[in-house]
């Protein structure tokens, strides 16, 4: 694909992160995979295909309700990569380990990089680089166990 057919796909990428699962089929390849440091410092650091990914998304907008991703840099891209800049904004809605319950209702904001590996028109592969600290810090988290 060409950079500019790949940088088509950031859209479509934000609107799934927005909670747009129908969106899944179309631009994710079967065989996805997803790199993230887990945001609690302990679990798996790897989600695969669509299923997976759609649990992610899901997972993520039940403990931040009203959470929506504006991309603030790119669409970069080149015959092979896609890379957005984005930020995060939602309410917290309770459930993250180690939070207070003192935070649920707390508006959450943060930021993060994607870069996303193109293959035949589908995003294949996914690193994520998210603000965790500055994602715990608002729910006034100390420690993570």
């Amino acid at each position: 694909m060409s950079a500019s057919a790949n940088a088509l796909l950031a859209e479509p990428w934000k609107a799934l992160w927005n909670n747009d699962l129908s969106l899944t089929d179309t631009i994710i390849a079967p065989d996805f995979v997803a790199h993230a440091a887990p945001i609690t410092g302990s679990g798996d650091d790897t989600v695969h295909g669509r299923d997976g990914l759609n649990g992610w998304v899901t997972g993520i907008h039940t403990i931040l309700r009203d959470l929506t991703f504006e991309i603030t840099v790119g669409p970069i891209a080149t015959d092979d990569y896609l890379v957005v800049r984005w930020a995060a904004e939602g309410t917290y809605a309770g459930g993250f380990p180690g939070a207070p319950q003192d935070a649920v209702g707390n508006p959450v904001r943060f930021t993060g990089t994607d870069t996303l590996l193109v293959k035949d028109g589908m995003l294949a592969e996914y690193w994520a680089n998210a603000d965790s600290l500055l994602f715990v810090q608002q729910l006034g988290i100390r420690e993570l166990s």
